[in-house]
């Protein structure tokens, strides 16, 4: 072959079409990345954007999540405040809310099948329930201005009967939160971005990034790409490619029953701070968590149920959610968010030309639309 020939297994169509003069790469196709493509494009109509994505799906969360439109249950907060500053956890439920009303006005609410039934939170400690309950008015004060609404947050344990909940001492809900189709959103994301002219590229895998302050050259499974700018928006995977301290993988275990008559459950639920949380889907109950139960092993990468946890989440649905109802689990999977000691997002540029944008802490249908659209913000 002649030494001047560029030897690759792709053609000149496909070269041309796909893999040149690339105004912005950006890694990761769930809800960040698929985000800061469209916000990418409706700033620069005609720039060239390819999503680089290593699974046939969003590999992390993304489509594997149960669907919580949630912002902080009132024990996730309190407990958030004694970890962290409070004004880092009041900063964060605000990128939540205004999250959300990103992702509702993008798509809109039958696009995703957004429900607000409400989300409620169990307690079987009468001591937890009671601190709790006593900041809710300090609480519906911090959000008021961002839910619109005076009392965000209620005791309703009048509720706990009508449930069915057996062991539950104490019930507050949050009027606010809804519920989505994880399916129909990341189907509608990637049709939006496909319209505004986004190229999106399955199963391409990225080993490595070299920023050349010219642009940078990215070492991917199907050979070398370069582009002007990138984005890293793989979350839990995102120390793979970059240097970052405080964000590591976190595997969440989910099941879901098969249909079940006359279910009395109907919104969103959280239990024990929200490392457990679950949510009628039709008849059905999907119901996740209990990393706690196994913090080494789930802060792991690797798509593998744990027995131990997946028995809990079994022994949970028969003794306290669901325990007057004989079910069937007709299915179990797990997925990899990305967390860290502080549940804020980590967006910030890495170099010249390579910005990131992970650490959603779980709460990536939330949060993860308006991170897209401030990891755009940060490309010079």
């Amino acid at each position: 072959m002649h030494k001047n020939t560029i030897e690759t297994n792709f053609s000149f169509w496909e070269t041309q079409t796909y893999f040149s003069n690339i105004d912005l790469i950006i890694i990761g196709s769930g809800i960040v990345g698929l985000n800061a493509a469209i916000s990418y494009k409706e700033k620069h109509k005609k720039a060239k954007v390819v999503v680089l994505e290593r699974g046939v799906l969003p590999h992390g969360a993304s489509t594997k999540n149960a669907g919580f439109a949630c912002f902080g249950s009132v024990s996730e907060l309190l407990s958030d405040i004694k970890k962290t500053s409070e004004e880092t956890v009041w900063q964060t439920v605000e990128m939540r809310i205004k999250g959300l009303e990103v992702l509702k006005k993008r798509l809109g609410s039958k696009q995703m099948d957004y429900k607000e039934f409400g989300g409620y939170e169990l307690f079987d400690n009468v001591e937890r329930f009671e601190e709790c309950k006593d900041i809710i008015d300090y609480f519906n004060f911090q959000v008021s201005s961002l839910t619109k609404t005076k009392n965000t947050y209620s005791v309703e344990n009048k509720r706990i009967n009508s449930f069915q909940f057996k062991q539950i001492k104490g019930l507050i809900l949050n009027k606010k939160e809804g519920q989505i189709d994880t399916g129909m959103m990341m189907q509608n994301l990637i049709q939006l971005a496909l319209n505004k002219g986004v190229i999106i590229l399955n199963s391409v895998s990225v080993k490595k990034l070299n920023d050349l302050k010219v642009g940078v050259a990215i070492d991917t499974s199907v050979g070398e790409l370069k582009a002007k700018q990138v984005i890293v928006a793989t979350n839990g995977f995102a120390t793979e490619l970059l240097k970052l301290k405080d964000v590591k993988p976190a595997r969440a275990q989910v099941l879901i029953t098969k249909p079940i008559d006359n279910l009395k459950i109907k919104g969103t639920f959280h239990y024990d701070e929200g490392y457990y949380y679950f949510r009628n889907i039709g008849k059905r109950v999907l119901f996740g968590g209990g990393r706690n139960l196994d913090f080494k092993k789930e802060t792991s990468s690797e798509f593998v149920l744990n027995p131990k946890i997946q028995n809990q989440l079994e022994k949970l649905l028969k003794t306290v959610i669901l325990p007057e109802t004989p079910f069937e689990v007709e299915q179990r999977w797990c997925g990899i968010m990305g967390v860290g000691d502080e549940k804020k997002p980590i967006i910030k540029i890495i170099s010249s030309n390579v910005v990131c944008a992970v650490r959603m802490g779980g709460m990536g249908v939330a949060i993860g639309s308006l991170v897209g659209k401030l990891a755009v913000d940060k490309l010079s």
